[in-house]
């Protein structure tokens, strides 16, 4: 057995034995999400049974994308394993993106304590596209920041910033004369004021999906990350293996609601057989474990192409768009064979099909990244035809 195959194996012994009765858990805010209280007595669990930040090694160094694939699968068969395990996103994304650029002393202060699973963190990109904010083309930021002495200056208004209202830490990135730029913050701070959190479709993270106001936040020079103009370049880093492990964590949990439905209609009789038995129950399974396997296989795919240190956009473009679409096609199917009982709170697969939803939409909706590859087959084209 491969060291991530035995991680993965503790990370889903845990997951199933000791997470999921927590989805019962009456400890949730007004949006349903996971209160403090609940996340931090799954964190404890999770240190407990040895598989806290299972993805990342003692000395700070990571399985590979293909290993961590093993990993955050496993962590993905409840809602709230990626929150017990800390392999969630933000964090997930924000401690890889602090490991690959952050010096010494930011890796020491702010990725330290969330390696520790201690303190959350939120990433705060997008803008109200009311104000015609950065969104889907983060070139449209709004968001500034100026020098002022030894100190940064932000003024700004930020949207859909997951778990804002309860990180300890922020990644923010601002347009500066020089180009984008991204700074790493101490939260709460008086200068990030949260104005509101809607509701919305999905409520796996707590905290919910905030809009910020950045009110003249000053942050020290040398907490920028890298140099001024360089935070796009920086964002890449960050973007394309965040796509490919929210892909890792839906896939575990999409896996368990086929196993839910699964266990559902071979119980279950109606027409004087079982609904397995009934072709049109039976296919609509059978095309769950197809659409399943294609999506390991993406996966497996893109994080080749990240390990063999390629920048795997395009790869992650598409495989965002195949595995969202797969996995949303795989959760309603769930949800239609189980019928009344697959839209009700009494299994998980609902929420499973709500957060799959969502994810269609945050790390680009598949109309962006499906724009995006029409344009690369035109420069190919073009090249190839000069």
């Amino acid at each position: 057995m491969t060291e991530a195959e035995t991680i993965a194996e503790r990370v889903e012994s845990f997951v199933r034995g000791i997470v999921v009765p927590f989805e019962r858990d009456p400890r949730r805010d007004h949006h349903g999400a996971p209160a403090p209280e609940l996340t931090e007595d799954l964190r404890a669990l999770a240190r407990e049974h040895g598989v806290m930040t299972p993805h990342i090694r003692a000395d700070g160094s990571h399985l590979s994308h293909r290993d961590t694939a093993t990993v955050l699968i496993a962590s993905g068969l409840s809602p709230l394993g990626p929150l017990a395990v800390n392999t969630a996103s933000p964090d997930e994304g924000n401690m890889f993106l602090l490991g690959a650029i952050g010096s010494a002393d930011i890796k020491a202060r702010f990725l330290a304590p969330m390696l520790e699973g201690r303190v959350r963190s939120a990433f705060f990109m997008t803008e109200p596209s009311a104000e015609g904010g950065a969104g889907s083309d983060p070139s449209m930021m709004k968001t500034t920041c100026r020098k002022d002495g030894n100190h940064w200056v932000i003024e700004g208004r930020k949207r859909w910033i997951t778990q804002a209202a309860q990180a300890g830490i922020g990644i923010v990135m601002a347009k500066a004369d020089e180009g984008a730029c991204m700074f790493v913050i101490d939260l709460p701070d008086p200068a990030v004021r949260i104005e509101s959190v809607p509701n919305t479709i999905d409520n796996s993270l707590p905290g919910g999906h905030c809009t910020v106001a950045l009110d003249g936040l000053r942050v020290p020079a040398d907490q920028m990350l890298g140099a001024p103009g360089e935070g796009f370049r920086y964002a890449q880093v960050r973007l394309a293996p965040a796509r490919l492990t929210h892909c890792m964590r839906w896939l575990g949990a999409c896996l368990r609601a086929q196993e839910i439905a699964t266990d559902y209609v071979c119980r279950r009789e109606a027409f004087g057989k079982r609904l397995i038995d009934h072709e049109g129950v039976g296919f609509m399974l059978a095309d769950n474990m197809i659409d399943l396997r294609q999506c390991g296989l993406m996966i497996d795919w893109c994080a080749d192409a990240l390990d063999r240190g390629d920048a795997a956009i395009v790869e992650s473009s598409m495989t965002k768009v195949a595995v969202s679409e797969a996995l949303m096609r795989v959760a309603d199917r769930c949800v239609q064979v189980m019928g009344a009982t697959g839209v009700s709170d009494e299994t998980v697969v609902e929420q499973i099909f709500r957060e799959v939803r969502a994810f269609r939409i945050y790390d680009g909706p598949s109309e962006v990244h499906r724009w995006s590859l029409a344009k690369k087959i035109r420069r190919d084209w073009d090249k190839a035809n000069a």
